[in-house]
């Protein structure tokens, strides 16, 4: 993605950003307009973990099981299932009528092939793949999975809304190899991606899929439920520049801002045509992930010297500030460890490493010998939160004693790069700044970055054999208090091996038209539902 050379604050030039292609509009009642938080590098949701392609898929693509506001699974492409032969096989049926955007029906063999591509990347899926002994399609309509061992969080794998997400695909999409990216984006879903009209770091565009069949029953709750669109059309358009966002949302010409910056609150907050809400509840946790097979983070203590130093609340104030907003006087949250606080796997164990102490870093880190040691530190200057939370760890590098080389990009540069296990001298880096979902800290099934399985890891390749070991303990774990056991124990050894940095938690408004209503709670941004009222 490269990043518009032209950006201005004024409403005038928000307008013309806006400006419609040269062909038939719908009727802009049944058109809605919305800035994503980030440009689509690519429209693949299993190789690619950004957010932004898991929203853009949600739009495309359906799962097997939905997820409601209660973290519950429930039915969503499946009219049910039944489990025999003690958890060792599970027999799903598809519910009638679900078709492809290409006119093809979703059978069986396309849920079996999109869980085998979907299970080789998402951490989740691994387990499950590594326990099936056989997975087919019985018939169009039905396919069984067959265990070595029971998997009981089965559902929860299939209706997870962290990324990378299942997916259901064609098969023959589903065939690709899960480590190059998909070029066609077909699914089920209740909006068909416009692959002629995508402009990549300008617009995409998705049009309602008169084919789709909502679930017949139930209340919508976040990816559960029927998924009822009362929008033709859905454009999104890339701004990186927060005043062009800011104009536009103002002036009419855009509905929705997913992610506002937090000067711009108080001034949205008084436009009465503007609704300024909190609807992702787990908020967002800021990491820094360091590269574990190159100098000078190779070394747990080095490591474990930024945990000294870290004050998290310095991090949360540069990216969202100190003002509030309606049910959040204040957005920041501080002693956050490596599970979402409220979560089943939240602990206060070790929190006391987090120390604030610039003075002991520095020697931590002499003793380790890296003072003045060269990092690599990586920057995406089209997304606010991550440059704000960059240009503070900077600054604190720097008072540790680090040499700092800080090299910006946009966020599709950044992705890029961080794929490469180079040396520094040949293109590496050594670390960068990103946010989750505090569901995506939910539990060792869903947290991405905690894991330690070395070059199959998420970027950053952590080898922490005691952290996998720990994971699997949660997985086989005979009871609630044993799975709390366990991820007790897998924050004591993070804060001893850091696999990443946690910097904090926020919560991040999103800004919508007043007109625009039946927004739901949760995540992702969901476009189903709502409608202008």
């Amino acid at each position: 993605m490269l990043r518009r050379d032209l950006m201005a604050a004024g409403s005038g030039l928000a307008v013309s950003t806006l400006a419609a292609p040269a062909m038939a509009q719908p009727a802009a009642q049944r058109v809605i307009r919305y800035s994503p938080h980030a440009n689509l590098p690519n429209i693949d949701p299993f190789t690619n973990t950004a957010f932004v392609a898991r929203d853009h898929a949600f739009l495309v693509f359906d799962q097997l099981y939905g997820m409601n506001e209660r973290f519950e699974p429930q039915p969503q492409m499946v009219a049910g299932h039944v489990v025999e032969n003690g958890g060792l096989l599970w027999r799903f049926t598809l519910r009638d009528g679900l078709k492809f955007h290409d006119g093809t029906p979703v059978r069986g063999r396309d849920c079996v092939a999109s869980i085998r591509r979907w299970g080789r990347r998402d951490a989740f899926g691994q387990v499950l793949l590594a326990r099936v002994a056989e997975m087919a399609e019985v018939s169009d309509k039905v396919f069984e999975i067959k265990l070595n061992t029971p998997f009981p969080k089965m559902l929860e794998a299939f209706s997870k809304v962290t990324t990378s997400c299942l997916f259901i695909m064609p098969e023959r999409l589903a065939n690709v190899d899960p480590f190059t990216n998909i070029t066609e984006a077909v699914g089920s879903g209740p909006f068909r991606f416009l692959r002629d009209q995508w402009v990549p770091g300008s617009r995409v565009v998705y049009e309602r899929n008169p084919d789709y069949v909502p679930m017949p029953n139930g209340t919508p709750s976040m990816t559960s439920g029927p998924k009822v669109v009362h929008f033709d059309r859905v454009e999104w358009n890339i701004m990186p520049d927060p005043a062009t966002a800011s104009a536009a949302i103002q002036s009419g010409e855009l509905d929705w801002w997913e992610q506002p910056t937090a000067d711009l609150f108080p001034l949205l907050a008084r436009n009465r045509n503007i609704t300024v809400d909190v609807i992702n509840n787990t908020g967002l946790i800021g990491i820094f992930r360091p590269n574990h097979l190159v100098a000078p983070f190779n070394n747990p203590a080095v490591r474990r010297a930024v945990i000294t130093a870290i004050n998290q609340m310095d991090f949360m104030t540069a990216v969202i500030g100190t003002a509030g907003v309606t049910g959040y006087p204040d957005l920041r949250r501080e002693n956050i460890g490596f599970f979402a606080p409220e979560s089943p796997s939240g602990s206060t164990v070790g929190l006391d490493r987090l120390k604030k102490d610039i003075a002991a870093a520095r020697a931590e880190l002499q003793a380790a010998g890296a003072m003045g040691a060269r990092m690599v530190l990586m920057n995406a200057t089209d997304l606010a939160s991550i440059n704000a939370a960059t240009l503070v760890g900077a600054d604190l590098f720097q008072r540790m004693g680090f040499n700092v080389d800080l090299v910006s990009a946009d966020w599709g540069t950044v992705v890029a790069r961080r794929a490469s296990r180079n040396p520094l001298e040949q293109g590496g880096w050594s670390g960068f700044f990103t946010f989750w979902s505090g569901v995506d800290h939910w539990n060792p099934a869903s947290h991405a970055a905690i894991r330690g399985h070395g070059t199959d890891a998420w970027p950053g390749w952590p080898t922490i054999p005691a952290m996998e070991a720990q994971r699997d303990a949660w997985f086989n774990a005979p009871d609630d208090a044993a799975a709390k056991a366990a991820t007790a124990e897998m924050q004591r050894i993070a804060f001893d091996q850091v696999p990443y940095m946690p910097l904090g938690r926020y919560y991040q408004p999103t800004a919508y038209r007043r007109n625009i209503t039946g927004m739901l709670k949760g995540q992702p941004p969901l476009f189903w539902n709502i409608r202008r009222g």
